[in-house]
């Protein structure tokens, strides 16, 4: 991996997991939750074994970070993923009030945060975090494209 800046440990472990993921068939994202610099949480996209739409990468390591933390909310927490959350992870980040969202690769086709419904600028969004993006944007968007023309 060439990067312009060393990414930080919770984005190598998404990639780690996005890469694992791939591995296994499903499409690769990856996604660490950090609370007071402490790694609280890493998972990958688990959507096909066992079947669950819900299985996004995001979605899994809110439940494992709100499992180990005993609270449905995440406040003072980080979420580093290696795409763009999808509508349904942006809603799930937003109620989960996560303080900030790091993510590498834009998603302009099912993106919910810069592209497609940008659930964070919409009035009715109750959490708004900081975000930041391109953070291992290329590393993430090699795996996409790696991912996606081995299946064509």
């Amino acid at each position: 991996m060439t990067t312009r800046w060393p990414l930080p440990e919770p984005m190598m472990l998404a990639l780690e997991a996005a890469k694992k993921a791939a591995d296994g068939g499903e499409v690769p994202v990856g996604a660490a939750i950090v609370k007071h610099g402490e790694v609280i949480a890493v998972a990958a996209n688990a959507t096909r074994s066992p079947p669950d739409p819900t299985g996004h990468a995001e979605m899994r390591a809110i439940r494992m970070a709100s499992e180990r933390l005993g609270d449905d909310r995440l406040a003072g927490c980080d979420l580093f993923v290696t795409l763009e959350p999808c509508v349904m992870c942006a809603g799930a980040i937003a109620h989960a009030r996560i303080a900030r969202l790091y993510y590498g690769a834009s998603d302009p086709k099912g993106g919910g945060v810069e592209n497609g419904a940008r659930v964070f600028e919409q009035e009715t969004c109750l959490h708004r975090p900081e975000v930041y993006t391109g953070m291992g944007e290329a590393e993430s968007a090699r795996l996409l494209r790696s991912f996606f023309q081995q299946r064509r």
